[in-house]
């Protein structure tokens, strides 16, 4: 490839102290479908611009479309000029350095003669690139094809390192991890029989967002931080996905799918147990995501028998959208008119141990809704005594700590403080940090992050087998419940509301509400 300057970016700047990953080729499956144009190639273009992937990286795709590697290449190149975060730093010379190193085949997941022509054009390239060995397959398939396509490159010889010690192989699997408990434990024991977990990368883009990294940062290397990241100190954690999309033309996804198992069940458990986990002994892979699956282990069961204290499901109705009116679910193509999936979900529950007893984790996310924010919301107990008492002129309000992870990124801390006034009246305040005013330029894309991971053979911020197994067997009692219940319980929202009122119940019958977003 050839050397291409940059734009100084200090937030890029940061990514180039981390070692380049060894010469390697990767592999996509799926090579022709939206989440690689939309997001895989325009990172790897990133990385590619900053110097981050290694000479003679080569990306195979795989798909059905009758592609030949020039029309792959022009594709691609359609993609990161329209998909691409940063327009403006898309250049023509770079892009067209970046995609003579596209190769494409046409095959069917299926036929195993076509994992004898990815063998041989692997092979290829380690002689005339000098990928050295190393592999990384990634599955930007639908999840149907997942068992299939491992179980060809294990049938190939093309799931173990050739050269074990100086070469690898790894795998990089998108969600979702299977449909319930029992599929989840199917694709596991499929996975394990072709590979090891270390080759195994369970990809979460909202673990590749900087807020999300960031926030290990704030409690681990804050000593003003971490001491009060407890029961005495905070009254109560909430955490929202909002979208304000509709399921977009993915109606008969939707409808298998659900805002449970597309959202909650990993994203938003996932940011769950780095707010509540403890701390590790060190940022290594097996030690945060040994502490990650504790508190997963430690989430009191959902309870069936009184759901409506801990649980709301809801789906959207025909509303308005930024001054656009939008159909209702039910109305949206392939879905079904008496459609009970869920496009709203709100739960309450509770980690049992030492730490977290006794308080809520209020999590919600949803279709539809007032605007797309992702925020995570610590509320802190009211002070023990007022000592101001009725001298003050307004309520005094809690401390709250805000961590936003789109858009916008960044951190604010409300606090107290008194009005300059010769009366004592007291105001809330904030303090506000984001990423773009205080290092200039923007972050890094998750999918930079994480396939630049990924490269690297660091497997902190993917997911392990068994805390994805245990979020399964959280909900998997609750989306049976559902399934019994068909369309019963289900509480209909207006598209541009923030939800269901009986979210707000759910909130109240603990004396809390809502942070407004």
């Amino acid at each position: 490839m050839a050397d291409i300057s940059v734009a100084a970016n200090p937030l890029r700047e940061g990514m180039r102290i981390r070692r380049t990953p060894a010469p390697c080729s990767m592999v996509i499956f799926g090579a022709s479908g939206d989440l690689t144009q939309r997001k895989l190639i325009p990172a790897l273009y990133y990385l590619y611009r900053e110097r981050l992937l290694p000479q003679g990286f080569s990306v195979i795709g795989c798909a059905k479309t009758p592609y030949d590697n020039e029309k792959f290449r022009e594709t691609m190149a359609d993609a990161v000029r329209k998909f691409s975060e940063q327009p403006s730093s898309v250049d023509d010379a770079s892009l067209k350095s970046f995609t003579e190193s596209l190769y494409y085949l046409t095959d069917d997941f299926g036929d195993s003669k076509a994992y004898t022509q990815l063998g041989a054009l692997l092979n290829k390239l380690d002689q005339e690139r000098g990928t050295g060995g190393n592999r990384l397959y990634y599955l930007a398939t639908p999840p149907s094809a997942f068992p299939v396509i491992i179980g060809h490159l294990g049938s190939a010889g093309l799931a173990a390192p050739e050269d074990p010690g100086k070469s690898w192989t790894r795998v990089v699997i998108e969600k979702p991890f299977g449909h319930d408990l029992e599929s989840s434990r199917e694709l596991t024991t499929t996975v394990n029989s072709v590979f090891k977990e270390e080759q195994v990368y369970r990809i979460d883009h909202y673990l590749g967002k900087e807020t999300v990294q960031n926030l290990l940062v704030f409690r681990f290397a804050n000593g003003i931080f971490e001491p009060i990241w407890n029961r005495r100190y905070i009254d109560h954690v909430e955490i929202t996905v909002a979208e304000d999309l509709g399921v977009e033309g993915r109606g008969r996804y939707y409808e298998e799918a659900g805002l449970l198992r597309d959202m909650i069940q990993n994203h938003v458990m996932s940011v769950l147990s780095l707010v509540a986990m403890e701390a590790p002994a060190s940022f290594d892979a097996v030690e945060v995501r040994d502490e990650k699956a504790k508190v997963m282990r430690s989430i009191r069961p959902i309870d069936m028998e009184h759901l409506d204290n801990f649980v709301v499901r809801g789906q959207y109705g025909e509303g308005w959208i930024r001054g656009e009116k939008v159909p209702a679910y039910r109305a949206e193509p392939n879905v079904s008119p008496k459609s009970p999936t869920e496009t709203f979900a709100a739960l309450k529950l509770f980690i049992d141990n030492w730490r977290w007893a006794d308080v809520p984790f209020y999590v919600r996310s949803g279709k539809r809704l007032a605007k797309r924010v992702s925020e995570i919301v610590v509320q802190f107990r009211r002070v023990p005594h007022m000592v101001f008492g009725r001298k003050t002129q307004n309520p005094v309000e809690q401390n709250v700590l805000t961590m936003r992870i789109q858009p916008n990124e960044g951190i604010s801390i409300n606090f107290n403080a008194k009005f300059p006034a010769p009366i004592m009246e007291i105001r809330p305040v904030k303090m506000e940090f984001r990423y773009a005013e205080s290092f200039g330029g923007e972050p890094p894309s998750a999918y930079e992050t994480l396939l630049l991971d990924s490269m690297l053979g660091d497997q902190t911020l993917f997911n392990r087998e068994d805390a994805v197994e245990l979020a399964w067997q959280l909900f998997t009692p609750l989306l049976e419940r559902w399934q019994e219940e068909g369309d019963k319980g289900v509480q209909f929202y207006q598209a541009g509301s923030w939800g269901p009122e009986a979210a707000d119940r759910l909130l109240e019958r603990g004396g809390h509400r809502w942070h407004r977003l």
